[in-house]
């Protein structure tokens, strides 16, 4: 079947782009996006998936405020015209590639409301990919990208109006390929190890940089994937094309095609990363942790110390939900609404184990803002973790 995309010149294999190089039911690309207030009183996320060959969409936005956590999520089937990244009352629009996108949530049809646009402040990152095989099966073979910004808009939680302006930071990443998404059923035999799987990631806006961190472990300590970068702040000067000084065609061309070049400059990356993480009693996420960059060319090593301000659960995004999981089936139109408070929350459930920690990042004199996302299951040895969900001695 044929897409209006097919006029462009941008396949990678020989046939129409609805069809995919790969068959497996656990196809997707999807958005992901977080926000929040340097003071740690709001963090908001929002999500949105394509699964192609499971023929489902589905997105979804979760705001923590006041300590109480709202999440709205919606699901259908995909469209054809995959630049409908759209399901129910909830909408991801590419403004600008690489540089501006919008999120929308209807508040007629939820607690939450939110129309925000979210503003690159540095190029975007993309990590090597991920890659991970077990009994000679592939789990998972993904690609993603992560980009700092500032947001701006506002969004409502029970009727509360919430401006939103340029000094609430976060960030966003893309990611598709394979990993493991819908219906459990049908998966056939299951794997003769244990459930494992150990991952930190922590991207942190600083004035003039973003700095990101990620590492994947099995439970010995062995790594499987890692990578950190420092991304350097686009020219504040550059502002949107509709407001270019220069009135000649060429000079406005010359600066279209600099500012398309800035978001894909690739950013410093690191020799390599350590972490040091205290967990906090009783759970799976951390009472504070550092992270260790050591650049090349025998540069000093940069320590940066996170302090968590607050904990945003990511199963309010459908991660690991065992009911909204991503990717599964629910009908043609479907949606749903929850609220939890963060001090009733029982650490130890599966579906509270991911979570994205609000974190106060101090490197150096420096000081600035970000998370640190913590899905710790099964053994990990360097952090003394036991157990399927079993929370830190």
């Amino acid at each position: 079947m044929l897409n209006r995309f097919d006029d462009y010149p941008i396949h990678q294999i020989g046939a129409p782009m609805l069809h995919l190089e790969t068959a497996s039911p656990n196809a997707y690309n999807r958005y992901f996006f977080n926000g929040y207030r340097r003071d740690g009183t709001l963090m908001f996320g929002a999500a949105l998936g394509v699964y192609p060959n499971r023929g489902v969409i589905d997105a979804g936005f979760s705001v923590l405020h006041h300590g109480e956590q709202l999440s709205t999520l919606a699901s259908g089937r995909a469209p054809l015209d995959r630049t409908r990244t759209e399901v129910g009352h909830l909408r991801v629009d590419v403004i600008e590639p690489m540089r501006t996108l919008r999120v929308r949530c209807d508040p007629d049809f939820s607690a939450l409301g939110a129309d925000l646009v979210f503003h690159a402040r540095t190029a975007a990152v993309q990590e090597p990919p991920f890659h991970l095989e077990q009994d000679g099966r592939v789990v998972l073979d993904y690609t993603r990208v992560t980009q700092f910004g500032s947001w701006e808009g506002w969004l409502s939680v029970d009727g509360e109006r919430i401006d939103i302006d340029s000094t609430v930071l976060g960030c966003r990443d893309r990611s598709w390929g394979v990993r493991p998404i819908g219906e459990r059923a049908g998966r056939g035999a299951p794997s003769r190890r244990a459930p494992q799987f150990f991952w930190l990631w922590a991207p942190l806006n600083f004035d003039g940089c973003g700095v990101l961190f990620d590492v994947n472990e099995f439970g010995d300590g062995r790594r499987w994937h890692g990578f950190s970068a420092i991304a350097p702040c686009l020219l504040d000067s550059m502002g949107p094309f509709d407001e270019l000084d220069d009135e000649s065609v060429l000079g406005r061309e010359a600066q279209r095609r600099a500012a398309e070049d800035a978001v894909l400059e690739p950013p410093i990356a690191m020799r390599d990363a350590q972490y040091v993480i205290d967990w906090e009693p009783g759970t799976r996420h951390s009472a504070m942790a550092s992270i260790i960059l050591e650049p090349y060319g025998g540069i000093d090593t940069h320590i940066i110390r996170l302090e968590p301000l607050a904990t945003f659960v990511m199963s309010g995004l459908g991660y690991g939900h065992p009911e909204w999981g991503h990717g599964c089936w629910r009908g043609e139109k479907a949606a749903i609404d929850w609220r939890g408070q963060n001090n009733e929350v029982d650490w130890s459930a599966s579906t509270s184990i991911h979570v994205q920690q609000l974190v106060r990042a101090r490197w150096g004199t420096q000081l600035g803002i970000g998370v640190l996302e913590q899905l710790a299951i099964g053994n990990h040895d360097p952090t003394g973790l036991t157990g399927l969900f079993d929370g830190a001695p």
